[in-house]
């Protein structure tokens, strides 16, 4: 993604506020006369540096921004994001509560909703609140990158670095949930402990395995419902909003076929292999390909079973494929990253494999501010 740079012109933000205003109120029945709207705009900037949103700009803002991203397989229901304005808010236990009630209003009993929490801009004298956490919800990783014995591996440096500062650990389950850390305007970043009741968790059980004592129970495994965003800035007309955590909803694969699966994540695979009885001992054998599909079977299976919202990038794929023709009908190209949008396992029997894509950057966006990844490893934390 491009690397946003935090500080702009005022000539850079009059640019991009002119062309965001002009799509609102292109794309905003009943919005009035977009000149007089630009003519209060560059009243503020003159006056000011910056300006400040309406809030149905604010909310149209953030639904384009879903809709332009190109590493996002589910934008099909892009203007449907709930928008919660919190851009009064820049002190960190306020923006880690709403955080939290973040949390909990996306989950929604399972039935989870995609939203975004805005939360106080960059301005011309003071940049805006970080979340430091790549995700509202992450589990611990203990010990050092290269030789984690308990947890999620990408995130042991974060972890070190928590407990550096004062956190004293969880359980030592390969799921403790990580503290949230977050920077307010004029602070110091800090860390909160994530309330279980703003988290839920689906165990993860193999849909062969219910009541037949293969012991995959026994392995304790487990994923959080809602995949939320953290450390990514939303960009809406030359505005910088770099703390407006958002969430859709888990495709399968994110979870089995990576997180779970992955090498330097919980590495699952090779336990996966030797449950099933699979011959592991040459490649050859398509073991890592066998187990990769179970683990993803087990995954869909058990939040079915919790009733809790989930995609397979079968479904999804199509649903991809219905949004292009919907922005097609309506004038408008749809950008796409191909290397994110073909799911990571059987790429080529979905639909979005065969087409080929523009990776282009449009605004509004979600993009990378400065730091973001050292930040989410929690370097200089402490």
């Amino acid at each position: 993604m491009e690397i946003l740079q935090r500080r702009s012109t005022t000539a850079q933000v009059w640019g991009a506020a002119e062309e965001f205003i002009r799509l609102f109120h292109r794309e905003t029945p009943g919005s009035g006369d977009p000149r007089t709207r630009l003519a209060a705009v560059r009243a503020e900037l003159a006056e000011s540096g910056t300006y400040r949103h309406t809030p149905q700009e604010l909310v149209h803002g953030a639904r384009v921004a879903w809709r332009n991203s190109n590493r996002c397989i589910g934008r099909l229901y892009w203007n449907s994001l709930r928008v919660r304005d919190r851009r009064g808010l820049t002190d960190s236990d306020a923006i880690a509560a709403e955080c939290f009630e973040h949390l909990r209003e996306a989950t929604n009993g399972g039935r989870v909703r995609p939203t975004i929490t805005v939360f106080a801009p960059d301005t011309p004298q003071s940049p805006g609140p970080l979340i430091w956490s790549e995700q509202l919800v992450r589990y611990a990783g203990y010990g050092d990158h290269h030789s984690v014995t308990v947890g999620d591996a990408r995130n042991a440096p974060l972890t070190e670095a928590l407990l550096r500062l004062g956190w004293s650990g969880g359980a030592g389950t390969p799921f403790d949930l990580l503290p949230l850390v977050v920077q307010g305007v004029d602070d110091k970043p800090r860390w909160f402990d994530t309330p279980a009741d703003a988290v839920l968790e689906v165990p993860i059980r193999h849909p062969d395995g219910d009541g037949g004592g293969d012991g995959w129970a026994d392995w304790g495994l487990r994923w959080h419902a809602v995949p939320a965003i953290a450390n990514m800035c939303l960009e809406i007309g030359g505005i910088h909003y770099p703390a407006a955590p958002f969430n859709g909803w888990y495709m399968g694969t994110e979870i089995g076929a990576r997180n779970l699966a992955d090498a330097d994540r919980y590495n699952l695979l090779p336990a996966v292999g030797r449950r099933l009885g699979l011959d592991t001992s040459s490649d050859r054998s398509l073991w890592k390909d066998r187990a990769l599909v179970e683990l993803n079977r087990a995954v869909l299976h058990s939040f079915d079973r919790a009733e809790v919202t989930i995609a397979d990038h079968h479904t999804e794929s199509r649903r991809f494929l219905t949004h292009l023709e919907r922005e097609e009908r309506r004038g408008r190209d749809v950008g796409a990253d191909w290397s994110w949008i073909v799911p990571p396992i059987s790429g080529s029997a979905t639909p979005v494999f065969h087409r080929t894509y523009e990776d282009r950057q449009v605004s509004p966006a979600y993009v990378h501010h400065p730091g973001a990844q050292d930040r989410a490893q929690g370097r200089d934390l402490v």
